[in-house]
């Protein structure tokens, strides 16, 4: 069942790209006592996630973080490694990487996309969501290109 407004991010441990590689980072302290924006993407370096989504937040995050917002956080089935080196790619120094290799957290929140037709497995949808103090006050999902869960319309809920 997909996690709803009103509920709680649930309380997984995955992975971020620290200063000496992978770290353990643990949902619950991430989210708690603080505002943030979570984006998550279908997979790094595809070409949407790079060339449309990805970018409006790079581009806006001086803009999110002005209006109260504590960290942007982007989630993708993809390992610590990849996410380290596409945040260097895309210049996204102001987000913090979120790794959930093993779809744990993805699939926590009802958010897994089957993509074994292209030979990506497990994948999360394209979302993003307003996040309170570990509880979601927005949700949007989108199950064609970037519209519920681009960053302008994340700028536009805060």
């Amino acid at each position: 069942m997909t996690i709803a407004t009103g509920e709680r991010i649930p309380d997984v441990t995955i992975k971020t790209n620290g200063p000496d590689g992978p770290e353990d980072l643990n949902t619950g302290d991430f989210f708690a006592g603080r505002k943030v924006v979570l984006f998550a993407v279908p997979g790094a370096f595809t070409p949407g996630c790079s060339n449309t989504h990805m970018p409006g937040f790079v581009v806006n995050a001086d803009k999110i973080l002005a209006k109260g917002v504590a960290a942007i956080g982007c989630l993708a089935v993809n390992d610590a490694f990849v996410l380290g080196a596409w945040q260097r790619d895309q210049n996204a120094q102001a987000i913090t990487m979120l790794a959930d290799g093993n779809a744990e957290l993805t699939r926590a929140l009802g958010l897994e996309l089957d993509a074994s037709g292209g030979g990506m497995g497990t994948r999360c949808k394209r979302f993003a969501a307003i996040v309170d103090d570990g509880v979601v006050e927005y949700l949007g999902v989108d199950a064609k290109g970037v519209d519920q869960s681009s960053a302008e319309t994340v700028l536009a809920r805060l």
